[in-house]
């Protein structure tokens, strides 16, 4: 390693420690490399419910987060992943669906960074996904499981503890959700995946901020990175702001303030 990157790993490491400082006593400012795209994380939520919501996808140039067949790992690079266990170390709790457990049996967990593990939420609404998947049995960190209030079963799922929630349609009320994780003092909440799920909550309006990292591949088919209803105009869809960060390996990640602004092909919905 030169002198050069030396010096920009130990800015970094410093910038990093000053953030989980801040993360644990919301005081001050950091400064240096990561600061400006962190910071906004740490900040106190200003919707009703306390919460600050971040979703987060990494997709191809054109649009994919996996192939047909659900292969998903890895679309971004190491810089990705880094970006990816960063907002899982400095959030309360990190969100995914079910179908990011089926196919991709993940952890969750802050591994590759200094910081504590948030507390991982599944969102199974019908209670599907096997007792034996990671994020169930591994006590890496605490888990939630999230299924319909109408759904069988005990009050834990392997080592998880079950929350029941409102239905919405044949999903879950996840303004409810976020209602009761800030009843439990968990007020920064990391969306991870997969589109599915960022794309209900974007769809409820319950949205912070979105983070797109964007791989140079071209997949040419493959599942959506976002899936909303039809839009027959282009003033239905949404438009925003960003701000551009270069990753370690390529790939781009978009900031994008979202205020919980709401998609106008949702409204109504």
């Amino acid at each position: 390693m030169t002198a050069a990157l030396a010096a920009e790993s130990r800015t970094t490491d410093e910038t990093w420690a000053e953030l989980l400082a801040r993360r644990a006593a919301p005081t001050g400012t950091a400064y240096g490399p990561l600061s400006r795209l962190f910071d906004p994380v740490l900040a106190r939520g200003a919707a009703a419910d306390g919460c600050l919501v971040i979703g987060r996808l990494a997709q191809t140039l054109d649009g994919r987060i996996a192939t047909l067949g659900g292969s998903s790992q890895w679309i971004g690079g190491r810089g990705d992943i880094l970006h990816t266990h960063r907002l899982r170390a400095l959030c309360d709790a990190v969100v995914v669906g079910a179908g990011t457990v089926e196919h991709d049996d993940p952890r969750l967990t802050t591994r590759e960074v200094p910081g504590a593990s948030p507390l991982r939420v599944v969102l199974d609404p019908a209670r599907r996904l096997p007792a034996g998947r990671k994020v169930f049995r591994d006590g890496a960190a605490p888990t939630l499981l999230a299924c319909r209030e109408d759904v069988p079963g005990g009050p834990s799922h392997g080592d998880a503890e079950v929350m029941r929630l409102p239905r919405l349609g044949q999903g879950l009320n996840l303004a409810a959700l976020l209602g009761a994780l800030h009843a439990r003092g968990l007020s920064r909440i990391f969306v991870e995946g997969g589109g599915v799920t960022v794309s209900h909550f974007l769809a409820a309006g319950l949205l912070d901020r979105l983070h797109v990292t964007v791989a140079p591949v071209i997949l040419g088919s493959g599942r959506a990175a976002f899936t909303l209803p039809e839009a027959t105009r282009i003033t239905d869809g949404l438009r925003f702001t960003w701000t551009l960060h270069s990753l370690e390996g390529g790939d781009i990640l978009l900031d994008i303030p979202l205020a919980r602004t709401r998609p106008r092909v949702c409204e109504g919905a």
